[in-house]
């Protein structure tokens, strides 16, 4: 797909920066926004019309917020190929909805670590589900718009704008190449932290 349109969005970030101003953007082009807790909180407060996660998958967040996004009606709808008949099917099938674009960043791991916390609490500072979304997303590059930090908010606005709320496959790819650096520097951050 070369270009995509842009009409579901999860948004599930640590890093606020930038986010109401994003949020009301895609808003205002008539993307659906579905986020977790906190995220979901800072939107309702900018005063945007925002789908929880659980009511999407239909459970609630668990475990101290441990397992929220970690469900097949987020997970198939950021895998699926929008190229694939057979995807689309299943999708339909099941009565699940793709994402069209997916905004996350990560627990700040190099700050914790700046703090010196104890051992359990830096565990707690592992961030899980962000980094699952983060890969998924920049797996499926060719259907998915993943957006990893606020540092490319401005990026994907422009191209929003110039092309009718639609994004090329350049911009995609891109995402995706930052998207795995950042999780690989991330994981290797953890590593180097949990070896000593």
């Amino acid at each position: 797909m070369d270009l995509l349109p842009i009409r579901r969005a999860l948004l599930s970030v640590t890093d606020k920066t930038g986010l109401a101003a994003f949020a009301e953007f895609l808003q205002r082009g008539g993307v659906e926004l579905v986020s977790t807790g906190g995220t979901r909180k800072a939107l309702q407060d900018a005063g945007l019309a925002v789908t929880s996660v659980s009511r999407v998958t239909g459970f609630p967040e668990i475990l101290d917020g441990r397992v929220k996004t970690l469900h097949p009606h987020i997970h198939a709808g950021i895998l699926a190929d929008k190229d694939n008949p057979e995807h689309r099917r299943t999708l339909t099938k099941h009565q699940l909805a793709a994402f069209d674009l997916v905004c996350v960043n990560l627990y700040n791991f190099a700050d914790a670590l700046k703090a010196g916390l104890s051992l359990s609490d830096m565990v707690e500072r592992i961030d899980i589900g962000g980094p699952t979304l983060l890969r998924a997303s920049a797996k499926n590059f060719q259907s998915v718009l993943v957006v990893p930090g606020p540092g490319c908010y401005s990026r994907v606005q422009r191209e929003l704008a110039d092309k009718d709320f639609h994004v090329g496959l350049p911009l995609r790819r891109d995402m995706a190449a930052a998207t795995f650096k950042l999780t690989s520097e991330y994981d290797a951050m953890i590593a180097s932290y949990m070896a000593r």
